[in-house]
């Protein structure tokens, strides 16, 4: 159902994959935008549980087109050193492909919102984060079901990796 990597040296494993996708501070969707256009959106997420969690406006151009079509896919790059003396990149990059679902409950839309405040707000102010929590009707939650998930870096990286 999902592509090999044709450059199979230069694919990382699962459990590196996964710490890419963890440890990232942001990524891009591709979605399945208007008029046959890809529409690629930066945003912020989380992960837990093979499930990548976004907050988005309630409406707008991604919502539109995740009620158009479902599936999608999420990259991360967790390195991109310039060498330019080699004329490369030093890189480390994940993608996820999935289905993607705006969450339905409160229940839903409060976890994932836990979860963004734990990744990029730790050391909030307890009320501050409980009273930008309690706003989960001024945004949607957006899920994104792994369905597949694929890691490559350069060869390099990959051989430095692998000893």
């Amino acid at each position: 159902m999902f592509r090999e990597m044709r450059r199979t040296k230069c694919a990382l494993k699962s459990e590196l994959t996964e710490k890419i996708l963890r440890e990232g501070s942001y990524g891009v969707l591709a979605l399945s935008g208007d008029d046959g256009y890809n529409y690629a959106v930066p945003l912020n997420y989380a992960l837990e549980n093979n499930k990548i969690y976004f907050h988005s406006a309630i409406s707008g151009h991604k919502i539109d087109a995740i009620q158009n079509n479902q599936k999608v896919s999420f990259c991360v790059v967790g390195k991109s050193d310039v060498i330019a003396e080699e004329f490369t990149t030093y890189f480390t990059s994940a993608i996820a492909f999935g289905k993607i679902r705006i969450a339905e409950t409160d229940e839903e839309k409060t976890h994932a919102l836990e979860l963004l405040a734990d990744k990029y707000c730790p050391n909030a102010d307890k009320n501050l984060r409980e009273k930008e929590i309690s706003r989960i009707n001024a945004v949607k939650i957006l899920i994104l079901e792994i369905e597949h998930l694929s890691g490559k870096a350069a060869r390099e990286i990959v051989r430095s990796i692998d000893g």
